[in-house]
């Protein structure tokens, strides 16, 4: 199937320009929307996209659902608020606003009744409420979406291989000379399982190097942030004082446990090594600097803008697109038999 990528790759023009030619909109020149309009109609295109651009009336408005009831970190996340920056770029460039969604507005209006009410002709998911049964309503509702972080039937997700990155951390431990290595996570859900996969990708990665993984050595906290990871670090190393490294699925977290660790004497790396996850800019001022996976916001970014301009041109999403996250190595995990960290 013919996509604005490959009609960009043809034409030489960007994917924005090409998204903005055939949906009618943008500052462009009549003889650069002629061109991309005679290229996409010579590759089968036009029935998806022009066509509907000449008929078709266009608020140009792309809609946001960004909740914090688990992450309480709005745009200061890590992730989502460098996210949400591209994503607007992207969207921009290619003649659309934003318009962010909420439950609160004209006396708890519907995300479905919010958009039809501003004609919304797109929806990007960033982090909904869990479980939130209104996410499959707005997957049956025929308005295009794309989610970064929810897992939404019908819907597809631009996400972190967050699997091969628990594999990595294994691997960094495994291979610094660890054995009794833990996993602190937080809540394990179906629908939104970053947590899950990073321990699925941690436990299998260990299993390679043929040792069971001992469950005693996992703690799952109850949310997100700091203080769930302090005490849920309490839990873990109380539960399993041998323990000389651990794996913690978000900085935030990992900035609770390290809290906790160094209040009772224990020294980073040299008596407990620690990973985290996401790169938190405010974590760097922690002592060690932690090793952590940066997530690639603007490719994640970029690929979601991507989908949803193709589904707003009515072209069929993939149910998942995987970004790979980047391991950044510093001074928080200790290699056996040497004085200088891994």
């Amino acid at each position: 199937m013919i996509t604005i990528y490959d009609l960009a790759k043809q034409t030489g023009f960007s994917a924005p320009t090409i998204s903005k030619a055939l949906n009618g909109n943008g500052n462009l020149s009549g003889e650069t929307r002629q061109t991309i309009i005679e290229a996409a109609k010579k590759a089968g295109y036009t029935a998806n996209m022009a066509a509907k651009a000449l008929s078709t009336k266009h608020s140009r408005l792309i809609g946001v659902i960004m909740e914090d009831v688990a992450m309480k970190r709005g745009f200061e996340h890590p992730l989502f608020g460098g996210l949400l920056n591209k994503f607007r770029h992207e969207i921009e460039m290619a003649g659309y606003d934003l318009l962010f969604l909420s439950k609160h507005f004209n006396d708890g209006m519907s995300y479905i009744e919010h958009c039809r009410y501003r004609d919304v002709e797109g929806i990007l998911v960033v982090n909904p409420i869990d479980d939130d049964p209104e996410m499959n309503a707005l997957a049956a509702s025929g308005i295009p979406c794309v989610s970064t972080n929810e897992f939404i039937p019908g819907i597809c997700t631009v996400v972190s291989d967050n699997e091969s990155a628990g594999q990595m951390a294994a691997r960094v431990f495994f291979e610094a000379g660890h054995t009794k290595i833990g996993f602190l996570g937080a809540p394990f859900r179906e629908n939104s399982p970053a947590a899950l996969e990073r321990y699925k990708g941690f436990k299998t990665e260990l299993e390679s190097y043929g040792t069971d993984f001992d469950e005693r050595y996992l703690e799952v906290c109850d949310a997100w942030w700091d203080q769930a990871g302090y005490d849920g670090m309490k839990k873990l190393y109380e539960r399993c004082p041998d323990i000389t490294a651990v794996f913690v699925v978000c900085d935030a977290l990992a900035f609770g446990a390290m809290k906790y660790l160094l209040e009772i004497g224990k020294t980073i790396p040299d008596d407990i090594s620690v990973i985290g996850f996401d790169d938190d800019t405010t974590v760097l001022k922690a002592a060690p600097n932690l090793c952590t996976f940066r997530q690639d916001r603007d490719k994640i970014a970029q690929l979601a803008s991507e989908v949803l301009l193709q589904a707003i041109a009515g072209v069929p999403s993939p149910q998942v697109v995987r970004v790979q996250a980047q391991y950044i190595s510093r001074s928080s995990v200790r290699r056996f038999g040497r004085s200088i960290p891994f």
